[in-house]
């Protein structure tokens, strides 16, 4: 069915504003949709008590109004336990169907650095009782994003030290090498679930050393070769 889409003199309510993300050199990103995957560092499966042997992967989204360019993070309600987890974040120029892991990379606009905030004590219970992860990792201001670089500028994004420190102490250290799927194989294997388009996210995600944050840390995300992504939870 084809979706309508209306001019704005037809809304009932007034349009809720676009999110988007800077753009490094001026601009900004508007953002559609927010893809994440999951467990895709063999380390952090590991952590998190799973099969680190490369299974195909699978996906869980966000909403497009939870980035945050960094900045003040609240912490959320209903959590004892909000974790980080620092992620390479992939910003889509165009999409598609079924497109092929020799041209996925065509259709990348640029990479930024993203944290993926986790109400880790709400997921768990999911876990345990089958039940959906939406208000675990879909919370207010849960995809804090970085300046978005132009993959011109970033080069293919093969290999490169992603960390994360909390209040200057190193919690997570890895490699863009360790991904179990590429961010080439990613896009592929996602597009034959669900057409891809210009404005999507995709959190690629995290390496070991996930762990929680309170009111008053400052995490520090970097990935080599991208801005700096800061956060202070209040």
């Amino acid at each position: 069915m084809a979706v309508t889409h209306a001019s704005s003199e037809d809304f009932v309510i007034p349009a809720p504003a676009v999110p988007a993300l800077a753009v490094e050199g001026g601009g900004r990103f508007p953002v559609r949709r927010i893809y994440c995957v999951g467990r895709n560092y063999a380390a952090h499966a590991r952590e998190m008590g799973s099969d680190p042997d490369r299974e195909p992967p699978f996906f869980f989204a966000k909403p497009a109004d939870a980035v945050l360019p960094g900045g003040s993070l609240p912490y959320p309600p209903h959590t004892g336990a909000y974790h980080y987890e620092v992620e390479l974040v992939v910003a889509l120029r165009s999409g598609g169907r079924d497109i092929p892991v020799s041209g996925a990379l065509s259709h990348v606009y640029g990479y930024a650095v993203g944290l993926d905030m986790t109400r880790r004590d709400l997921q768990n219970a999911a876990k345990n009782t089958g039940r959906p992860w939406d208000l675990a990792k879909g919370s207010d201001f849960s995809a804090p994003c970085g300046l978005i670089r132009p993959a011109a500028k970033f080069g293919l994004p093969q290999a490169g030290g992603i960390r994360l420190a909390v209040n200057g102490a190193v919690r997570q250290k890895g490699d863009l090498a360790d991904m179990i799927w590429s961010v080439a194989e990613t896009i592929a294997y996602l597009s034959g679930f669900v057409a891809l388009a210009a404005g999507d996210l995709i959190f690629t995600g995290t390496p070991d050393g996930v762990g929680p944050v309170v009111p008053g840390d400052t995490m520090l995300a970097h990935i080599d070769g991208l801005d700096d992504l800061s956060v202070t939870v209040i």
